[in-house]
């Protein structure tokens, strides 16, 4: 069974930082290509990144220079490193199977003073 388990999401100011993580069983994570997707209350789904096996990265404009995704194949893990946050990055971020609508349950970031 496919499984992602997203954690490390929060409350932080403005202008900190997070780390999300998100663990894949089930599935042979190191061949895929996998994808950071957020959503915001009331908003649809927003991808905002993804990481190719080899661990190619492209990102959303609006994140571009603030959040680092990485993988760690050997341990079935994939990270977003999240910093100079802004309250318009409040969302809950889910990780997902690029292509594919498979998704973990979500972890919530909140960015408020």
């Amino acid at each position: 069974e496919v499984q992602l388990v997203e954690s490390g999401g929060g409350l932080v100011q403005p202008g900190g930082s997070l780390r999300l993580s998100c663990a894949a069983t089930g599935f042979s994570f190191s061949s895929e290509t996998m994808s950071w997707v957020r959503q915001a209350p009331g908003k649809g789904p927003e991808w905002i990144s993804y990481i190719g096996s080899g661990g190619t990265t492209i990102y959303k404009d609006s994140v571009k220079g603030r959040f680092t995704a990485s993988r760690d194949n050997a341990k079935n893990t994939l990270y977003l490193q999240m910093n100079n946050l802004k309250p318009e990055d409040t969302a809950m971020y889910y990780c997902q199977i690029f292509g594919t609508t498979t998704r973990g349950q979500g972890t919530q970031v909140t960015v408020s003073s």
